[in-house]
């Protein structure tokens, strides 16, 4: 059966071009409405001519579509808060001096960095205006400040601040991925300007927080150690805020970091398990009714505890109609199925299309009820436990296929021996789950056996003891890979036509499968022959300087890091891969830098420039020299002046003063971002 074939798929087809277009394209409310309207009666006219007159035509199924993908546009634009004249943007006084008086709601804790605890907060009120709206609020650190917590009302005096935009060439833009979140701005305050509001009505977060908090106190006397309360909060309360660098690190090298998230696996198994638990009910009236209401009810008590967070969301929706399609006998089809959970998801989350997780979990999914049938074929053994890791390993190496391309174009990586972690973890993770969640409803009632509880510690620091051998197996991770989106489309369709050819081998399927092998041979080719050949780049670093020289696609790196910070620094893994090159080699920071006719100075703190004869149109200050601007400008007669993030802020404010006096371009890396020059 042909996968298009179904309704509901083409319609999500739609939804998801509608969202598409929402989402780049910015259309007035008014456009909507119009075309919305001529549409919606369109389909109507067309449906019940068809009716009326018994006659197919193409019409109302076009008109059906264009609906569909109408109802993605206006969910897009419905759902960007920014839209509404009461969102808090629009009534920020741009011609105002004066601090408005924030009163917001926490929403959600946030992993901490070096300086500031970090949060995600409603903004209820400007002054006294109500308004709505969210944004990111930083708390600097202070050990004895007052603990906040979820729906706490705080009151602060401060100023909106737009949220940074990457400053150095492929860095990882946060402010987008925010913005994805309809996250605009942020907030700063200590922690002394914060005052308790009125406290409001509590929410689901709240209660959230409150049972997983709950859960937390009870378990920690039992003496757990840290790295198993990290794991546990990860696995069963959807928390990986607690989970070292270093652990998460090593899951992440032997490839079962999907476990650290509450996603489909877990819930799968939780569904399994309260399905086996809840099967004697069905010995009743109406047994097979009340067991679906039960099983999709306890789905939901384990997304609210898990913090309904968007990869618990879409897991438990997705198993939450398997498991009414299931019970009550109405499984007609899996691809269905993920496209009603896929369909319902997008409707009240649209920007769920662009995160990483929803992405990866339904391409996994995809992958393991379309592959793994036919790879499970290849081999039935007899024996029990042999079939049940061999169908561990098929539905594996079945997911690894589905989240390859991407996972390359996200993280960039890949490790060889997933398939090893996952035949260990994986058979024994049901256990692992099915024995915490006993643990946790016993230690919540403060009855959990002694030795229960050391037994379950146990199993966590062996599993966390097997990821770590696994993770130090460095020859078997592969970093720093090069993959862009032409690589990711390219791939997926090399593996539909190659999965295609497998199934049926005939002339189509030969020749679909060599253009797509093809294609991705032009992609590779394109993508060399695109990468930048002459670049010159100063990198934004604060407290140092960072320069890359491209010449003839070798990418020269110079800098003052020691050789620890300069093997762990991500700006400059961020722009080898984003150049699709891997032609790298170290030099040490020169004092002129020439592109064809341009030279470029570089002035260190020592502050010599003592050369009369050249003219730069370039100058770089880096380390703070202590010199004579004015002086040096009507020396050299520079062009552009260029000061880093090795500079004093103050002398870096006083170079733009002078700069300005002279009418000279100078870029300050630090609020221009990197200094790029192609030649």
């Amino acid at each position: 059966m042909k996968l298009l074939n179904f309704t509901i798929i083409k319609l999500l087809i739609c939804l998801v071009t509608g969202i598409l277009i929402g989402y780049y394209f910015d259309i007035k409310f008014l456009y909507l409405i119009i075309i919305s309207t001529v549409v919606f009666i369109a389909t109507f006219i067309t449906y019940y001519r068809a009716k009326r007159l018994f006659i197919k035509t193409i019409w109302f199924g076009v008109f059906s579509f264009l609906s569909m993908v109408n109802i993605g546009i206006l969910t897009t634009h419905f759902h960007e808060e920014k839209n509404f004249s009461n969102h808090y943007s629009h009534n920020l006084n741009s011609n105002s001096d004066s601090i408005p008086t924030i009163t917001f709601r926490v929403k959600e804790k946030l992993k901490p960095s070096v300086y500031y605890d970090k949060f995600i907060v409603d903004i209820l009120k400007l002054d006294q205006k109500k308004v709505v709206g969210k944004t990111l609020l930083n708390i600097k650190k202070d050990s004895i400040a007052t603990a906040i917590n979820i729906d706490d009302v705080l009151v602060g005096r401060t100023s909106f601040e737009t949220i940074p935009k990457p400053l150095n060439p492929h860095q990882f833009n946060y402010s987008r991925y925010l913005s994805r979140q309809y996250i605009y701005n942020q907030i700063t305050l200590n922690p002394s300007e914060i005052l308790k509001g009125i406290p409001s009505k509590p929410t689901i977060y709240g209660i959230s927080e409150n049972i997983r908090n709950h859960i937390n106190i009870s378990l920690k006397r039992y003496n757990f150690k840290p790295e198993e309360l990290g794991i546990i909060n990860a696995l069963f309360l959807g928390q990986r805020q607690n989970i070292s660098k270093e652990v998460y690190y090593q899951y992440t090298n032997a490839g079962a970091v999907h476990i650290l998230a509450v996603s489909g696996l877990h819930v799968g198994i939780i569904l399994m398990l309260f399905n086996f638990m809840l099967s004697p009910i069905e010995r009743f009236r109406n047994g097979k009714l009340i067991k679906t209401f039960l099983l999709v009810s306890l789905l939901w008590c384990f997304a609210v505890i898990a913090g309904l967070s968007a990869s618990v969301t879409r897991a438990v929706t997705m198993f939450s109609i398997i498991s009414i399609a299931m019970n009550l006998k109405r499984l007609t089809n899996i691809y269905n199925t993920l496209a009603i959970s896929m369909f319902v998801l997008l409707l009240f989350k649209p920007l769920y299309l662009f995160d990483v997780g929803f992405q990866l979990s339904y391409m996994a999914v995809l992958a393991i009820v379309s592959i793994d049938p036919y790879l499970y074929k290849l081999w039935q053994p007899k024996n029990k436990l042999i079939d049940i890791y061999w169908h561990t390993l098929t539905v594996t190496v079945a997911a690894q296929i589905g989240i390859l391309p991407l996972s390359l174009y996200y993280f960039h990586q890949f490790p060889a021996l997933f398939f090893i972690t996952n035949l260990v973890i994986i058979p024994i993770l049901g256990g692992i789950l099915g024995l915490g969640v006993v643990v946790i409803l016993l230690a919540s009632f403060k009855i959990l056996p002694h030795f229960i509880a050391v037994l379950f510690g146990k199993t966590i620091s062996l599993m966390n003891a097997f990821i770590a051998w696994i993770s130090h197996q460095d020859v078997f991770v592969f970093h720093d890979i090069p993959f862009g989106w032409p690589h990711v489309i390219a791939s997926y369709l090399t593996i539909c036509t190659g999965f295609i050819f497998l199934l049926k081998k005939h002339y189509k399927s030969v020749m679909t499968l060599l253009i797509a092998i093809i294609l991705i041979q032009i992609t590779w080719i394109y993508t060399k022959l695109d990468a930048v050949s002459n670049e010159f780049v100063i990198f934004h670093k604060s407290r140092h300087s960072l320069i890359s020289h491209t010449k003839r696609k070798n990418i020269f790196i110079a800098h003052d890091l020691d050789s620890l910070a300069a093997i762990k620094d991500q700006t400059i893994s961020n722009y080898v891969l984003g150049n699709q090159t891997n032609k790298v080699r170290n030099e040490p920071l020169k004092p002129v830098y020439q592109f064809k006719d341009k030279l470029l100075f570089v002035i260190d703190s020592f502050g010599v420039y003592d050369i009369k004869q050249s003219h730069p149109e370039y100058i770089l200050l880096r380390q703070s020299p202590k010199i004579n601007l004015n002086r040096l400008i009507e020396t050299l007669s520079p062009k552009y002046i260029i000061a880093d993030g090795s500079n004093y802020k103050s002398y870096v404010n006083q170079w733009e003063m002078i700069c300005k006096k002279h009418k000279l371009l100078f870029h300050h890396t630090g609020k221009k971002g990197a200094f790029i020059l192609e030649y």
